[in-house]
């Protein structure tokens, strides 16, 4: 088939890669004139990781990102042990595949190699898609430019704004949160030993704010993402704030938050408003799928957003083979995935909740109450994406 995929990012790459593996032909259609991926890093469980080992990806994760031993959810004063999720060695043997911790930068260019290597012609730049019409024999896209593009398939990973979403679902604008987001990136060395933290992923909780802390790119930079109740403000990656604002809204807080505080570049401190939709099971018309942002923009709480848009792409690329018509076929995809896209999406606003209990002892029975490592373990990590059956939801 002719398949159009409207949007580069993780999604997008890893449907076109799934989809190019399977022999179909595929051009990935970006706004952007030139890639330039913003963010920092990203976790990806096993879930994930089983499709990037299918992709051919195992040895650039392991060349690039870090396993992190566990989740270590602690008081944001004291340090108190709140609650613990063993990863590392317990995750793979539980699981079948690690966890890793990586760059954005680097997953996005590996996803990016592993497409351009079937097909060298397959991205497209310089590609903002404005509109969609559809028939019984394909779909087309109009970009901004005027140019129409004709294919079999349109997927939608244009985003949180996507334009397929208002042609497959509405054009509800997002919600605010009322929470912001900062992120910044330190360079281990500059942080002293004693105040380095372990190589864990761990959730600083307090009153109304908590904070994200691990490694990347082989244990040589420490990425922190700080989530703050805060009035609304634009919502681009890339938008820096004032040093000053960040080190307010830590102050007080334990001295190995305070060490990356105080050794980040103060001019490279990023803060974007956090936008949510309520979750839809309506993810595609009979030839335009969606995945990713685009249909179940997800919080980052449970660190799944980018795992989930990777599980969309294996399994849309594997319902497209089954035997039966596009229109049908898009729906068994639809079908299984929008469950589980919408429990993750619904216990990652929880997590929100859960994380900014302001009492001690509340929060620390919240989490034995909510018992988050079972929870995950049982339902959220053991999804394998390239064999699961497509005709179950996954809830």
């Amino acid at each position: 088939m002719d398949i159009a995929v409207v949007g580069a990012g993780i999604g997008g790459l890893a449907a076109a890669a799934c989809l190019l593996r399977n022999g179909h032909k595929v051009r990935v259609y970006e706004q952007a004139p030139a890639i330039s991926v913003v963010g920092a890093a990203v976790q990806m469980s096993a879930n994930a990781v089983k499709v990037l080992e299918h992709l051919g990806l195992k040895d650039a994760l392991e060349a690039n990102a870090v396993k992190p031993k566990s989740f270590e959810f602690r008081r944001f004063d004291t340090g108190e042990l709140l609650h613990e999720i063993k990863l590392g060695a317990d995750h793979e043997a539980r699981h079948g595949s690690p966890y890793y911790q990586i760059h954005r930068v680097d997953l996005h260019a590996a996803l990016l190699d592993a497409v351009l290597k079937v097909d060298p012609q397959a991205l497209v730049l310089g590609s903002r898609a404005e509109r969609v019409h559809e028939d019984a024999n394909g779909a087309e896209v109009v970009f901004t430019d005027g140019r129409k593009v004709r294919a079999d398939l349109l997927v939608g990973a244009d985003g949180i704004k996507s334009v397929l979403r208002q042609h497959v679902v509405d054009e509800a604008p997002v919600s605010f949160t009322g929470q912001v987001a900062w992120r910044l990136s330190i360079p281990t060395e500059r942080i002293p030993v004693h105040l380095r933290p372990d190589v864990v992923s761990s959730i600083w909780c307090g009153p109304k704010n908590h904070a994200v802390m691990y490694y990347m790119r082989s244990g040589d930079v420490l990425n922190f993402v700080g989530c703050v109740e805060r009035p609304w403000e634009e919502e681009s990656w890339t938008a820096r704030k004032p040093w000053e604002e960040l080190d307010q809204d830590y102050t007080g807080w334990h001295p190995i938050v305070r060490a990356a505080i105080e050794n980040v570049d103060r001019d490279q401190c990023f803060r974007w408003a956090l936008n949510n939709r309520v979750p839809v099971m309506t993810w595609s018309s009979a030839r335009v799928a969606l995945l990713g942002d685009a249909v179940h923009p997800t919080l980052p709480y449970m660190a799944q957003g980018a795992a989930m848009a990777i599980e969309d792409a294996a399994v849309l690329s594997r319902a497209v083979e089954l035997d039966m018509p596009m229109d049908q076929a898009l729906l068994v995809y639809q079908n299984h995935r929008a469950p589980r896209a919408a429990r993750v999406v619904n216990e990652s606003n929880e997590m929100s909740d859960l994380y900014h209990i302001a009492d001690a002892q509340q929060m620390k029975q919240a989490f034995k109450d909510r018992n988050i490592a079972s929870t995950r373990n049982n339902w959220l990590y053991p999804y394998n994406p390239m064999t699961v059956d497509l005709f179950s939801p996954a809830g």
